[in-house]
């Protein structure tokens, strides 16, 4: 499927998203403090076209960005232990054995992401880029349908603790 939007070997795209936690204890308001107003928690998931959200790792606090996120995901470790599904695939004449996630600017110069170009120049590139962009919204649709889905991801977490809102 991916092959056919031109990214053979795609295994989904990542990105985070922030929760908002209105009923934050105020002891942890400066760890959870997102980005925008309020506390939040933050969620990083990897999706595919189909909005299929093949891996979700919850739970860091707010104040965090992406690249801090992805330090302390699972999913890191796992590349970082060679752990990824083989997935093997040509590219401009080269074979390659491990797939790879469409990701943002702020992701690490890893060759497990792909980011998009920082200044496309010419048809080709701009056109690559553009592709780029459009194939790595899987995930915010996956997310947008989370919230349209469930009030619960909509609005903001209600709950008073930690263990109650994690099930610890």
């Amino acid at each position: 499927m991916n092959k056919a939007r031109g990214f053979p070997g795609m295994l989904g795209s990542i990105d985070c998203m922030h929760w908002s936690w209105k009923n934050c204890p105020k002891a942890w308001h400066g760890q959870f403090h997102g980005q925008k107003k309020g506390s939040t928690i933050i969620l990083e998931a990897v999706a595919d076209q189909e909005t299929w959200i093949w891996h979700a790792f919850f739970g860091m606090p707010g104040s965090l960005n992406d690249i801090n996120v992805v330090n302390r995901s699972p999913l890191m470790s796992k590349i970082a232990n060679g752990e990824l599904p083989p997935v093997q695939f040509v590219a401009n004449g080269r074979t390659y054995n491990y797939g790879y996630y469409l990701a943002d600017g702020i992701y690490p110069k890893w060759q497990t992401f792909m980011k998009p170009l920082k200044k496309p120049e010419g048809k080709k590139n701009l056109d690559f880029h553009n592709a780029q962009a459009a194939a790595r919204k899987d995930v915010e649709r996956a997310f947008g349908i989370l919230q349209a889905q469930f009030a619960i991801v909509r609005g903001p977490a209600r709950y008073f603790g930690i263990k109650k809102c994690f099930g610890t």
